[in-house]
């Protein structure tokens, strides 16, 4: 079932031997995120948070894309609104990964896209398999990785950020674990998690919380001083003629104006 006919669940929550998956499951839209999977996954983080029993959290997916990014197919009748709302709720999601007190493994072997590099960069643990391929694809759109900025830039070297922020080209998991992206790449993904989460149950609740506190401080600062001006960029460029350009483009699977200069 799909679209809004589809009533199963679009991120499920299993919780086994002190860890909780949330597995990204909307394969119609290539687990976009929609508004629906934005609460989802909030709502996932929020029980994993408030239960003592749970000592770290698993990040996956269904199919052959982790997160393509923002559901650009969302109807709206007013784009820099809509996107303003969505900008809110993305920015929320990326403060509840960085200040839940227990650890945050993604598992990956799919495509990442645009918004899926936010949730990336928010992770603790970047585990991506053979098949990950990623980039930051909002400036072939007229956009640009506004608020997934503050995640996405302080695991990146300058030279890196500084070339695919600005070509939004596609790149492997080997150069992904090279720049700093992604903790590891492995074969088998699922094995080495597996290890990641026995050395993490041998961690006390509060060694944890205080270490990863010590990683995440100085993003969360910059979420205080740069989220609201970071938020204004985006809800402006959603709402402007290049952006609609760009979307339209995309979703009707056609070069952009600009692109035939």
């Amino acid at each position: 079932m799909t679209g809004p006919e589809r009533s199963e669940t679009y991120v499920r929550y299993e919780r086994s031997r002190g860890f909780v998956t949330l597995t990204l499951d909307s394969p119609h839209n290539r687990n976009a995120l929609s508004a629906r999977m934005l609460d989802e996954l909030r709502r996932g983080l929020d029980a994993a948070a408030s239960d003592p029993g749970v000592r770290s959290v698993v990040l996956t997916h269904t199919g052959g894309t982790f997160c393509a990014g923002a559901d650009l197919g969302e109807a709206s009748d007013n784009p820099a609104e809509a996107a303003a709302e969505r900008t809110r709720e993305m920015t929320a999601l990326l403060r509840a990964i960085l200040e839940l007190p227990k650890p945050v493994v993604a598992m990956l072997d799919g495509h990442v896209r645009a918004g899926g590099m936010g949730l990336v960069g928010a992770c603790d643990i970047v585990v991506a398999g053979p098949r990950s391929t990623f980039a930051l694809t909002e400036v072939k759109l007229g956009l640009a990785a506004s608020i997934i900025s503050l995640t996405v830039l302080p695991r990146l070297s300058q030279r890196a950020a500084g070339r695919y922020f600005l070509t939004g080209e596609r790149f492997g998991s080997e150069e992904a674990v090279a720049i700093g992206l992604v903790t590891m790449e492995t074969a088998d993904p699922a094995a080495t998690v597996h290890e990641l989460l026995a050395e993490l149950s041998e961690c006390s609740p509060q060694g944890l919380a205080e270490s990863k506190r010590l990683t995440t401080m100085r993003m969360l600062a910059d979420f205080d001083r740069y989220g609201d001006e970071l938020a204004a960029q985006s809800a402006r460029l959603f709402g402007s003629d290049e952006a609609v350009e760009g979307i339209t483009a995309f979703l009707q699977r056609r070069p952009a104006a600009w692109s035939r200069m």
